[in-house]
């Protein structure tokens, strides 16, 4: 089994305007502390040798993740080094009309650790779309975040997926939810 960590949409303006003016600092208080657990893992993913792979969303004009933006830029402190892929896509799954998966292919993967934002959209349907390819998943319970959404708060979100996915299956391969500190490469 060779893994991989797989950060997606982590960048600069990915939970702007994402709750009320009251609830704004906390959401994006929960992403710097998500940005931290996220850069340790990649750290500790690269001092095993294990490949990181980044994706990153382009957004259309007047997106808050418009293509070439400051907004759109992947965060200085998960930035891919030289020779670590950066996967660019335009839509929630990472494997649609990407080159996800021969990126993988190409370094033997078969079981990835999934972080990033946002829950309910790019973390949710990259790991549903993983497992049914025949990956096998680690979601990082504490390594995913969003904004509030819905009526629902992104602490509410976080948790619902957490719950969901841990266990979802598609043939032998399988979500589990791990929190960052007991992961291992």
């Amino acid at each position: 089994m060779t893994k991989a960590l797989l950060i997606i949409d982590v960048q600069n303006a990915i939970v702007e305007e994402t709750g009320t003016p009251e609830r704004q600092p906390v959401i994006e208080a929960a992403l710097e502390r998500t940005v931290e657990r996220l850069a340790a893992l990649q750290e500790k993913a690269r001092r095993a040798g294990t490949p990181v792979v980044v994706v990153q969303h382009d957004g259309d004009a007047g997106d808050r993740l418009e293509a070439g933006t400051e907004g759109w830029k992947v965060r200085k402190e998960l930035a891919p080094r030289e020779g670590e892929p950066l996967v660019r896509k335009r839509s929630c799954d990472s494997f649609h009309d990407t080159e996800l998966a021969e990126r993988l292919t190409e370094r033997g993967v078969t079981h990835l650790v999934v972080g990033g934002c946002m829950t309910q959209f790019c973390v949710d349907t990259t790991v549903r779309r993983a497992v049914s390819l025949g990956y096998d998943v680690t979601l990082i319970a504490d390594g995913h975040t969003t904004g509030d959404r819905g009526g629902l708060s992104f602490e509410q979100i976080v948790a619902h997926h957490n719950a969901t996915l841990d266990g979802f299956d598609a043939g032998p391969h399988l979500v589990e939810v791990r929190k960052a500190a007991d992961i291992a490469f």
